[in-house]
């Protein structure tokens, strides 16, 4: 027997998009769906455009009180076996849950089936569209610390698994899809990866939450990165491939740290010294002539040169 998927939508002053995310759901070419939208106390139109669908959807108004709370009343409103949360602003290709649903046949043991997201990039009156391509391999602990693990609209969520570990975090200030990823592995829920991209990511403002306080953001990923790496060695689980990919990712996270925080990007950089000292970042992170710098000099000096360089292509 098929299972049941339910589509659950949060919705926060999105009048200019949430149309378009209902319909991308009653659009499923799967069969076995409800659609439940939970409005935060909208200002703008967006509970008018909800209601006019009447019965075609359940949905649910409460006074503002941030997106993960609104996902976990979804999750308690919820009659599927599994979830397809969706944001407002985001949509769906037709075919989206269809080819996971379809996929779960092959790893029936899944909790977690992530695919690919599509970035939707909108300026102005124009958009395109870019597939964010999840690298080999599909460690789930290295997808996680290297943060490619993918928006929350791409998986598909068995509810149970969620609710195992208690739903979505309700202070999470931002980062949260990653929050509950780490609890999820942390609670032993397997994780699978289906090639089918079929979520939209739309990217259109830079006042969304992870982009309005870029530093708040970098300190919630480092804590993430920490309390894996924490986990991972209590469990004796740390390789060396998943220590590296923390590194590298706190490496990341210390040169946009560097622009704005110096002595904490350093901290940071001490950090990654302690747990490998034969630390060498890659990837475009750090081009051939930085790693260079990196090496012989240091992080605080490659940075400089690297501000040095910048400022004469300026």
């Amino acid at each position: 027997m098929l299972p049941k998927v339910s589509i659950l939508i949060p919705c926060y002053n999105a009048d200019r998009w949430i149309a378009q995310a209902i319909d991308s759901a009653l659009n499923q070419t799967y069969p076995y769906i409800e659609v439940i939208v939970v409005d935060d106390g909208s200002s703008d139109r967006s509970l008018e455009i909800i209601q006019s669908y009447g019965d075609r959807i359940r949905w649910e108004t409460q006074p503002n009180q941030g997106g993960n709370i609104a996902r976990n009343r979804l999750l308690e409103l919820s009659t599927g076996d599994w979830l397809q949360y969706l944001d407002a602003d985001d949509y769906l290709l037709p075919q989206k849950i269809e080819q996971q649903v379809n996929h779960l046949t092959q790893v029936p043991q899944a909790d977690i089936l992530y695919s690919p997201s599509i970035y939707e990039y909108c300026q102005d009156d124009t958009s395109h569209r870019k597939v964010e391509v999840i690298p080999e391999p599909h460690d789930p602990w290295v997808l996680l610390a290297r943060w490619y693990l993918p928006q929350t609209g791409s998986p598909l969520w068995r509810k149970q698994a969620l609710l195992d570990v208690g739903g979505w975090k309700p202070d999470q200030p931002c980062c949260q899809e990653h929050e509950l990823y780490l609890r999820l592995l942390m609670a032993g829920k397997q994780f699978h990866y289906c090639p089918d991209a079929g979520s939209v990511y739309r990217q259109w403002s830079e006042s969304t939450l992870c982009k309005k306080d870029k530093s708040k953001t970098q300190k919630q990923r480092l804590l993430i990165k920490d309390r894996l790496e924490s986990y991972l060695k209590q469990q004796a689980l740390l390789t060396p491939e998943r220590q590296s990919a923390i590194n590298q990712a706190r490496f990341e996270c210390a040169r946009m740290i560097w622009l704005s925080d110096r002595r904490w990007a350093a901290t940071v950089v001490a950090k990654i010294r302690a747990t490998q000292a034969k630390f060498v970042p890659s990837g475009a992170a750090a081009p051939e002539f930085y790693r260079f710098a990196y090496q012989c000099f240091g992080f605080s000096i490659a940075e400089q040169i690297a501000q040095f360089k910048r400022s004469l292509l300026h």
